[in-house]
């Protein structure tokens, strides 16, 4: 995967391409024209098309960035098989663990305002949550977990290698979830030692938000992280069909998989969040350590949130890197695939899709859809931003 690792799973139909733009919109002035309207890139739109086609994948809506200016977003596809309704830029799709990044970045911006620190402890008489869950006494290490341990999934369990206790009984609430994990799944490492991707230590960094901040987890991150910048679409995710937003997307399951059979809501900070991917290329253009516009965070605390830890080389506080400074997390539950991509060459990247593939190869081939165009220099980029 040239200069990345890892992404993550979709699926494909037929291909439409869906510019955003009527007739009526294009500007009677030809130099106007050149400057305000995106023009097709075909590069993109094949490489899009053929990942479509392969996959099965119904909808995909990408963003793409360039020295922090918006040079491309494009949809492609279906929205709602039944209904013929197109993906458009608007279309709003699950992150799954993009949503990770987001948690944090708010947790970022307590750090930035004093409120936190990475080395407090999260349970326990003298931690952020203190008592509130579960039954004392704590089993071994669980008041010995930190903030930081939670950031880089070495908290000693609760992963996905294991029984991820996020992806369990589906009815009950997250204060019900966290006190019967506590109760019930001991820890197997002592913290800091052991990598193990942890939704629920997401699950539980929400929770320290909402305690430190005294608001719910999603009305601190629209508050702190995203109305600063402009994004006003991006919420909190419904669990079933009947529960979606306006202009959110249908989901599609492959291999047997239900797109509605999680409890979506309860995974907030771990896996909640529904965005259009222009909404995620602007969030990433402000965390990208890139001059065009500026970040929400110091350059001390994006160090910070992109170093890793002894325990594993490619992850740092919820968001992957590698050793080419580039930064990126992918989602997938079923019916849903997501990526963003920070690349050491001035791109940002998403793509969004309504399904996910299980195939092995799915994983790499949407993570090289996108790097072969951004990597050629005849790509003809235009000198536009969208954002604006």
């Amino acid at each position: 995967m040239k200069n990345k690792i890892i992404s993550l799973l979709c699926v494909g139909l037929g291909f439409v391409a869906l510019t955003g733009c009527s007739k009526d919109d294009i500007a009677k002035d030809p130099e106007e024209s050149k400057t305000e309207i995106q023009a097709d890139i075909p590069q993109i739109d094949n490489a899009v098309s053929n990942f479509m086609n392969i996959y099965s994948v119904p909808g995909v809506s990408i963003a793409i960035t360039k020295d922090d200016k918006l040079v491309y977003a494009k949809s492609y596809g279906y929205a709602d098989k039944s209904g013929n309704k197109e993906v458009n830029n608007s279309s709003l799709f699950r992150l799954a663990s993009v949503s990770k990044t987001i948690t944090s970045v708010a947790i970022m911006k307590l750090l930035e305002a004093g409120k936190i620190s990475l080395d407090q402890i999260i349970f326990g008489d003298n931690g952020i949550l203190g008592n509130a869950y579960g039954t004392l006494p704590y089993g071994q290490y669980i008041t010995d977990i930190t903030v930081n341990e939670l950031l880089h999934h070495t908290g000693g369990g609760w992963g996905n290698s294991q029984n991820d206790p996020m992806f369990m009984d589906a009815s009950m609430s997250q204060t019900e979830l966290i006190s019967w994990t506590l109760d019930n799944l001991p820890l197997e490492h002592e913290p800091g030692t052991h990598y193990d991707y942890s939704n629920f230590g997401f699950c539980l960094l929400g929770r320290v938000i909402e305690k430190i901040s005294g608001q719910t987890y999603e009305q601190f991150v629209k508050d702190n992280v995203l109305n600063p910048i402009g994004i006003t679409d991006m919420q909190i995710a419904g669990n079933t069909l009947a529960e979606r937003k306006t202009n959110e997307v249908v989901y599609y399951g492959q291999s047997n998989e239900d797109p509605y059979i999680y409890n979506v809501t309860r995974m907030d900070s771990h896996g909640g969040w529904i965005s259009t991917a222009t909404d995620l290329a602007r969030f990433v253009v402000h965390i990208d350590g890139f001059d065009g516009k500026a970040d929400i965070l110091s350059a001390s605390t994006l160090n910070t949130m992109t170093t890793t830890s002894s325990a594993n080389s490619t992850y740092a506080c919820g968001i992957s890197v590698n050793v080419y400074n580039n930064w990126w997390h992918v989602g997938s539950i079923p019916g849903t695939c997501a990526e963003f991509v920070r690349a050491s060459n001035g791109f940002n990247w998403v793509v969004l899709c309504n399904t996910r593939n299980l195939s092995s190869s799915f994983i790499n081939d949407m993570d090289q859809m996108l790097w072969g165009p951004i990597s050629t220099s005849t790509t003809p980029w235009q000198d536009i931003d969208e954002f604006e």
